[in-house]
């Protein structure tokens, strides 16, 4: 009788080593990197690491950052950078960090100089189905500066202000000083504005989950922090809250050395656990480069203190939407306890088309990266639907046509009756879709169609 082999756990189907000089996403940079910098090439570690001398020396104006880089770009760079902060709708916020770490031998490829320094000969026309608000914050908002959109769910804009500026930011029509091309809506921090938005809060006892952005929490005093975590804390409808921050992206350094601030924000979240309440920090890392060893200091800071760190992407054509990118930067964030959660479709945002990509490309990335490591490590890559529809997984969609670009998705938790249409980039739709995005007289005759397809499809 034929002899059976049963595989066993010591037969060919065991993996074999990785050679750890493959494990790339644990090689973070390190060392003195920003002395490449001419104007920081006499700076020290231990001002470097100062979040106040990054804030002091953070560019806030277009001639000061080109006087910074003026040694290592060519004068055509230049010109063309001038000509991109005239048309931008988001102003000019640069971290000295994050100014080191872009590679200025290849600035127009870089993906860190695609994300916060606008090039007038990169700038595309904006989709003609874009507005300012594309997710309509402003019309979910029952007092100034809080979105109740979600059943249980608030988003509280304590500022208009963040440590620096992304160009591809969804509030474009409040974060920042007014640009030539936008007038702000603008959202300080008073008391009168925050105690509206804690009344309202207060009054509606569905309201479980807070989170507090803006602008950029990074940007509140440690009494602000204290101030509003406490209140919501105090609220017994309020069960979880997120204080939501680009800072660890571009300025690390305030989690390392503003003990007042990085206090104050461990005080809400370990008085949260006393009272069975849940308080996380959530960020917004895009690329591979953004982490280095000054992020894993602050990181690792915060997870020794128990504070649990969630990260919000943004899909970005250049920047993060090849596979090979979003997995190392999957890997990178899990090696330093950053808990990838969302990857979103780039919003439609005036002044960035060129940063946009197509609901395909997510669609497939989200199948590239889907085993990669640990669920809870793995992002949902979502549509915040344009009109308020609210976060939809990518692949959700009723409707979707790759030729004319418009995907159409329902959202029955915040309008049942409703469609929310997403809309592709123009140039990077085949040749008939271009076509007809060309003739004003087919736009709503596309959007016509794709919500005729979704309803058919939903009966």
């Amino acid at each position: 009788m034929e002899k059976v082999h049963i595989l066993g756990r010591d037969d060919h189907l065991r993996k074999a080593p990785v050679d750890p000089a493959t494990l790339v996403h644990r090689q973070l940079l390190g060392g003195d990197f920003w002395r490449k910098i001419p104007a920081y090439r006499d700076v020290d570690e231990a001002t470097f690491l100062d979040h106040k001398w990054q804030s002091k020396h953070t560019i806030t104006r277009p001639d000061k950052l080109l006087d910074v880089v003026q040694e290592l770009v060519t004068p055509g760079f230049i010109s063309d950078a001038r000509e991109g902060f005239h048309r931008a709708p988001m102003a000019v916020r640069v971290s000295p960090y994050l100014l080191s770490l872009i590679d200025w031998s290849r600035p127009y490829e870089d993906p860190l100089r695609r994300q916060f320094i606008t090039l007038g000969s990169l700038l595309r026309p904006d989709h003609p189905k874009l507005d300012l608000d594309s997710l309509h914050e402003q019309a979910d908002a029952p007092v100034p500066g809080l979105t109740h959109r979600y059943p249980d769910k608030a988003l509280f804009l304590a500022l208009d202000t963040c440590p620096v500026y992304c160009r591809f930011c969804t509030r474009s029509y409040a974060v920042g000083t007014d640009t030539d091309q936008v007038e702000k809506v603008h959202m300080s921090p008073t008391m009168d504005r925050w105690e509206r938005a804690f009344a309202y809060i207060a009054s509606r006892p569905e309201l479980e989950d807070i989170v507090i952005s803006g602008g950029d929490s990074y940007n509140l005093r440690a009494e602000h922090i204290t101030l509003i975590g406490n209140r919501l804390l105090d609220m017994p409808n309020v069960r979880r809250m997120r204080f939501a921050t680009k800072g660890p992206a571009v300025m690390p350094q305030k989690i390392l050395t503003d003990d007042a601030w990085f206090s104050a924000l461990v005080g809400v979240v370990e008085r949260g656990r006393t009272m069975a309440k849940e308080v996380v920090l959530h960020t917004h890392f895009n690329h591979p480069t953004e982490l280095t060893e000054i992020t894993k200091r602050a990181m690792d800071r915060l997870f020794s203190a128990g504070v649990t760190v969630r990260n919000q992407s943004v899909l970005q054509r250049g920047v993060n939407d090849d596979p090979e990118t979003m997995r190392l930067l999957i890997k990178r964030m899990s090696y330093l306890n950053v808990h990838a959660y969302y990857v979103y479709v780039h919003d439609l945002v005036k002044g960035v088309e060129d940063l946009r990509t197509t609901v395909g490309t997510a669609i497939e990335l989200e199948k590239q990266v889907r085993g990669l490591t640990a669920g809870f490590n793995t992002p949902t890559f979502v549509v915040d639907a344009p009109g308020g529809g609210g976060k939809r997984d990518v692949h959700s969609f009723e409707h979707y046509n790759p030729v004319t670009g418009v995907s159409v998705y329902r959202s029955p938790n915040v309008n049942p009756e409703a469609f929310y249409c997403y809309f592709d980039p123009i140039e990077l739709l085949p040749e008939e879709g271009q076509r007809r995005w060309a003739e004003p007289a087919q736009h709503d005759v596309m959007l016509t169609e794709a919500i005729a397809a979704a309803r058919a499809r939903v009966r």
